[in-house]
């Protein structure tokens, strides 16, 4: 089962994997923004077929070089919190870690063991225990909505909370435990910047601007503000929204990574586990249900990101040959005139030969050359069966 948004309406490495065997990703380039695990992310990404564009959007400061953690650790243990939320896996090792690197391992420990500790997943309770300390609560959404109601349920007028960030601020959550009369302290574990190399970031906003990417996945909030940030500083807010609006898939692995693209209206796909595992086979499902699917000369023809599906066999295509194919589907039987096409091609200039030879590539890619007919004169179109093609034809 997918979770969908209401509002629904990478330079860097290039990995191709095409095949006769090909996976459900096979012929779709996937962006991958994420700083961390995106190795396990493209893998899995890989595995299915994927062609993976990564650009990390973040970089992550070293805890030991963070002044405001220790400032909040030295805090906590001088007094004492009554709650404390541990929200992410690696966060709260890090913390543990840093702390012990400062000399104050001992001292934060024995804090947290006199604390109502409370877990937001299984991968945080596995840390949490790691560190010898045990878990009051972990709510089975995963959800820190859940951790929010529980904790007004109980009342927190007076309590000393300390919540552990993830990236970045939780306004809502700490609006709402102060309203309730609690004393917050915020304990920002590790901080995202912006990568020293943005050359793989811009090269990944041209991709999304030019449809050279079919989806982007993004595994953290700030990675999705950090990329609007990079594509706001370049002046193409306006057409990377359009890109994400129309045709390039935003898949987010949960709600909270997916706010930075609902605040611009955007829509996202989410899993109903926040994993990269589910976020990999829900793109599997999403993606080759956007691909379109015609019967044309008695073969059956699907598009994809930058390779045609032609009767179960997956043909790769080059990029001028598909901005053809496209231009031919947009309206499948009819008759497309040259100076079109033109136009379509990525980089022509005014001589239709360039057509000509982009077609005869195209018709070799496809391995199959009366499914674009010529036109004397006119152009070129799709050869629709005829069982179809008196719908689509001119």
């Amino acid at each position: 089962m997918v979770i969908r948004d209401r509002h629904r309406p990478l330079g860097g490495s290039v990995v191709m994997n095409v095949s006769q065997e090909h996976g459900p990703l096979s012929g779709f380039t996937v962006g991958v923004t994420a700083a961390r695990r995106a190795d396990e992310l493209g893998a899995l990404l890989q595995r299915r077929g994927a062609t993976v564009l990564h650009a990390p959007a973040l970089r992550i400061v070293p805890l030991a070089d963070d002044s405001e953690l220790l400032a909040a650790t030295k805090e906590l243990i001088d007094l004492a919190p009554d709650v404390v939320i541990a929200t992410t896996a690696i966060g709260f090792r890090g913390w543990i870690e840093a702390a012990d690197g400062w000399g104050y391992g001992e001292a934060l420990l024995g804090r947290l063991r006199g604390v109502e500790l409370l877990a937001r997943g299984p991968k945080v309770k596995g840390a949490v225990r790691a560190a010898g300390l045990t878990e009051h609560w972990s709510p089975s959404s995963e959800s820190m909505a859940e951790v929010l109601d529980r904790l007004l349920a109980e009342g927190v007028d007076g309590r000393r909370v300390a919540l552990q960030l993830h990236g970045e601020p939780l306004p809502g959550f700490v609006e709402s435990l102060r309203a309730g009369g609690a004393d917050v302290v915020l304990v920002p574990v590790y901080r995202w910047l912006p990568p020293t190399d943005l050359t793989p970031v811009d090269r990944l906003l041209d991709a999304v601007v030019s449809r050279g990417v079919d989806a982007l996945t993004f595994t953290s909030a700030p990675a999705a503000a950090s990329l609007f940030a990079r594509a706001e500083e370049r002046g193409m807010t306006a057409e990377v929204t359009a890109a994400l609006s129309h045709d390039v898939l935003s898949a987010c692995v949960g709600p909270v990574t997916a706010l930075p693209l609902q605040s611009r209206g955007l829509d996202t796909v989410q899993p109903e586990r926040f994993r990269l595992g589910p976020l990999v086979q829900l793109l599997c499902q999403e993606l080759p249900a956007r691909a379109r699917t015609l019967p044309i000369a008695g073969h059956r023809l699907e598009v994809r990101g930058h390779a045609v599906v032609v009767d179960g066999e997956l043909r790769a295509v080059p990029p001028a040959g598909m901005a053809l194919l496209r231009a031919l589907i947009r309206r499948p039987g009819w008759v497309v005139a040259r100076a079109e096409l033109l136009r379509a091609l990525p980089g022509a200039g005014r001589d239709e030969h360039a057509v000509e030879t982009a077609m005869a590539r195209l018709r070799a890619a496809l391995g199959a050359p009366k499914l674009i007919q010529t036109v004397v004169k006119r152009g070129y179109r799709l050869a629709l069966d005829p069982a179809v093609g008196s719908k689509y034809a001119d």
